[in-house]
């Protein structure tokens, strides 16, 4: 009995020597540009991109394939991080730029049809089938990838309002200075009086 609780041991523990080895060897480099870009994206995972999360986004910006300025849930406050980390001239936003929002159930109108379940990304609402579903509100994206499928068009999207807790610093605008009529006679004064 002890010699097959050894041998087991024994081959355990070279499966999990090899198993390690190979984690390391055989493992893919990460892109640190990706993870930078992954990083500033919302996370809504929404697929307003084009792409099925901010991921393949992040990836098909850092090869060069895509605009930064095609994430709505991000705004153009997104578009301008990504144009400060690739050191280019940030583009106007691409599609329109909406408030942070959750998704409601009005739960007297739900069928459990359990169609919205399947297509949320993250995971966000818990129902059965045939019963009434409801949306985890801390976990809810705002993608609005669950208002298509309703057949009884129950859910409905609900601007998140701004509060302490969720308040963001937004950079402030600069409006490019422009000469005006009073700014010239101001130089051409000062121009005759100085000669």
């Amino acid at each position: 009995m002890w010699v097959a609780i050894a041998s087991v041991g024994g081959l355990a523990l070279g499966i999990g020597l090899f198993l390690g080895y190979a984690s390391r060897k055989l493992a893919v480099e990460e892109d640190p540009l990706v993870e930078e870009i992954d990083a500033r994206l919302p996370q809504t995972q929404c697929g307003q991109c084009g792409y099925p999360g901010c991921k393949p986004y992040a990836e098909a910006i850092a090869r060069g394939e895509v605009e930064i300025n095609r994430c709505p849930p991000g705004g153009q406050e997104t578009v301008e991080a990504l144009a400060d980390l690739l050191g280019v001239e940030p583009p106007a936003l691409e599609g329109e730029e909406r408030p942070p929002a959750v998704a409601i159930i009005d739960e007297e109108k739900c069928i459990g049809c359990t169609l919205c379940i399947q297509a949320c990304p993250v995971d966000a609402i818990v129902g059965a089938p045939k019963q009434m579903h409801t949306i985890i509100e801390e976990a809810c994206t705002g993608c609005e990838l669950c208002l298509e499928p309703c057949p009884v068009d129950c859910i409905h999207m609900v601007p998140i309002p701004e509060t302490l807790s969720n308040w963001k610093w937004r950079h402030p605008e600069i409006e490019p200075e422009v000469d005006t009529p009073a700014d010239e006679d101001t130089e051409r004064k000062v121009a005759t009086a100085g000669g």
